[in-house]
């Protein structure tokens, strides 16, 4: 069963419902102004995690975006960002007027918070504001938010997969490069662990991750997981490769992406 907090009435909600396998999914993009940032990039992403917990637990999923009337140019920029960021295509992209009531029938609307929106069906999710340190600070220039030169652009989905989705979070340049690090040595990690024999995940994990990811998307309750499996000596490679690769099904960070190359263990 899976279960999401409705934003109207704080309670979980059991989607979809009963006796159905096909979730609906609208994803509402927020104006944008002078560019696409990382508030945008995180309601894309929050669509794609919820699409992908949906589909571990066995059903189908159909996603709707939404965006306002954008011109070609920010219209291909979308693209990029959604490839570049691991965010699987949706079923239908439409326009809308921001002021007008979402139309798109869904079990689950993915919005960013304090989105003003009259009433919609469904389960309302809002998606915690994101806010950006300046350059000069130490943060990523509004022009590369996604992935400013030389960064990996999933270590932005890995830095914003860190939080809640409900809550605030905060992007800076060393929350990037410390983002960068994990994912380099997880993937060589994974690389190391594919060479050894093949193990079943661990019955216990699977079953954590399951109850976490279930349980409003708990998604960086799944990420402190992993951290626990790399750890434990008592979990053969094997085991944690598997462990890596199924969980990367939703997490989307391409963490077997080193396996068959040349690499190197991390200290």
């Amino acid at each position: 069963m899976l279960r999401i907090a409705d934003t109207r009435t704080g309670r979980l909600v059991e989607i979809p419902s009963a006796h159905r396998h096909l979730l609906r999914i609208c994803v509402h993009l927020p104006v944008i102004d002078t560019g696409i940032g990382a508030v945008h990039l995180r309601v894309l992403l929050v669509g794609d995690v919820l699409a992908r917990t949906a589909e571990l637990h066995g059903l189908q999923t159909f996603t709707t975006l939404t965006t306002p009337d954008l011109p070609p140019g920010q219209a291909r920029a979308l693209d990029r960002v959604m490839a570049v960021l691991g965010i699987h295509p949706p079923a239908t992209v439409g326009a809308h007027d921001p002021n007008e009531t979402a139309r798109a029938p869904a079990d689950v609307h993915v919005l960013a918070h304090g989105t003003c929106t009259d009433a919609i069906d469904g389960v309302r999710i809002d998606v915690g504001q994101v806010s950006t340190a300046p350059p000069d600070e130490g943060g990523p220039g509004s022009s590369d938010t996604v992935a400013p030169e030389g960064t990996d652009p999933l270590a932005m989905r890995m830095l914003l997969l860190g939080h809640a989705y409900r809550t605030p979070a905060t992007v800076t340049g060393a929350a990037l490069a410390e983002a960068r690090r994990a994912l380099r040595h997880w993937r060589q990690l994974v690389a190391d662990w594919a060479q050894e024999p093949s193990r079943p995940v661990p019955a216990h994990v699977l079953r954590q991750a399951h109850a976490a990811l279930a349980n409003d998307l708990g998604v960086p309750a799944v990420l402190d997981l992993l951290a626990s499996v790399e750890r434990d000596t008592d979990v053969p490679g094997g085991a944690k490769f598997e462990t890596f690769a199924y969980l990367d099904r939703v997490l989307g960070m391409d963490l077997a992406r080193e396996v068959g190359h040349e690499h190197r263990m991390t200290p």
